[in-house]
């Protein structure tokens, strides 16, 4: 859905406008700064639409105005809450995850969202309103959402070995096995396989997962993020946990002599990753109307089927083109039914963590890695 502004509106968007620097820093230059996570948007590559020229486009067709986005890339939720939390540089759209955005509001660092700039959220499924981390949906519009799993070599793995969380610390996989790069993501292996509360505020608790995950240390190759998918692809690596539509997308491009699967194990993390304005940002409507294009029919489907995480939007999963495109396999793997997503997701999700809580996981979070 098209939704022009004002002249006037427009004239003020024009001199709010600043690039990619400190809060203070101007220019006269229309520009929108997006944070994302990397291989988390249809960029054009393998003839995809490329989303952020598609858009940079739309916007000078339908403003007469035009328009640069600079889009950069962060590794995990940590990485982008230090970088906006230092208050070095300005970004006017930011996609984190659930429990990161919970932090982010609590400390003020995210800004309410006008919704008379983003129609196209209607197309939100209810089952994604008023969760948790933005009960009043607020300062959120979900972008994706998906469940935590498996992804191994069947041609390395003995199908014995699959099912639960113990593949990741199989001895017989020593030196074959990844580990998240970050500490929430690394610590729920460990708590989901020992059946504790990943939001618990008791130590003890999460000291006995640190001296599970000390205890797999030295079966670990590598601690891991984006990295994790040449690793699996090429088959230097043959176990790792990992977002549920990324498996689609290693699978895709992995080596001849390698064979990936993909099981959930129980329990698992279930999240939504939401695209949020930060209070530094220096182009709140433009980044509204950002998000709007991005929940449009052309863009949403693009994305959904570039990084093949399961969507929110009833634009996408509606659509049969896309049903078709994605496959029977695909569809059940990534779309749990719906109407019992949100209590999955209210029982296994991330919550934010009290900041004394926050310093002690940073706390083992370095023992485990220096072990």
């Amino acid at each position: 859905m098209k939704k022009k502004i004002t002249a006037l509106v427009l004239a003020l968007t024009l001199s709010l406008s600043f690039l990619l620097t400190g809060c203070g820093s101007s220019s006269d230059k229309l520009v929108l700064n997006v944070y994302n996570w990397g291989e988390y948007i249809s960029d054009g590559s393998e003839d995809s639409l490329d989303t952020i020229k598609a858009f940079e486009e739309w916007y000078e067709e339908n403003y007469g105005t035009d328009i640069t986005v600079n889009y950069s890339t962060y590794a995990s939720n940590e990485d982008m809450y230090n970088k906006i939390s230092g208050g070095a540089v300005s970004y006017d759209v930011i996609i984190p995850s659930d429990y990161m955005i919970a932090r982010m509001a609590d400390e003020g660092l995210l800004q309410p969202l006008n919704f008379d700039n983003i129609p196209n959220a209607e197309y939100i499924d209810d089952s994604f309103h008023g969760l948790y981390y933005d009960p009043e949906d607020k300062y959120t519009v979900p972008y994706t959402y998906g469940v935590v799993g498996i992804i191994y070599d069947a041609n390395v793995v003995d199908a014995q070995d699959v099912g639960s969380w113990d593949l990741m610390w199989n001895e017989k996989y020593a030196d074959n096995i990844l580990q998240y790069n970050n500490s929430r993501d690394a610590f729920g292996t460990a708590m989901y396989k020992l059946g504790i509360d990943v939001n618990t505020e008791d130590k003890a608790e999460w000291q006995r997962a640190a001296d599970e995950l000390i205890a797999q240390r030295p079966l670990v190759k590598s601690y891991v993020m984006d990295e994790i998918y040449n690793m699996m692809e090429s088959g230097e690596a043959a176990i790792g946990s990992y977002y549920a539509g990324d498996y689609f997308t290693m699978q895709e491009a992995q080596a001849d002599h390698v064979d990936l699967r993909f099981y959930y194990p129980e329990p698992t993390n279930f999240f939504i990753d939401a695209m949020c304005i930060p209070t530094c940002a220096q182009n709140k409507e433009l980044a509204e109307i950002f998000i709007n294009y991005m929940l449009s029919e052309e863009a949403a489907i693009a994305n959904a089927e570039y990084i093949n995480y399961a969507s929110p939007n009833r634009i996408v999963y509606e659509n049969e083109d896309y049903i078709e495109d994605m496959g029977e396999d695909a569809m059940e793997i990534l779309y749990p039914d719906l109407g019992n997503f949100s209590e999955l997701y209210n029982k296994y999700a991330y919550r934010s963590l009290s900041v004394e809580m926050l310093d002690y996981l940073n706390t083992l979070w370095e023992t485990v890695k220096i072990n």
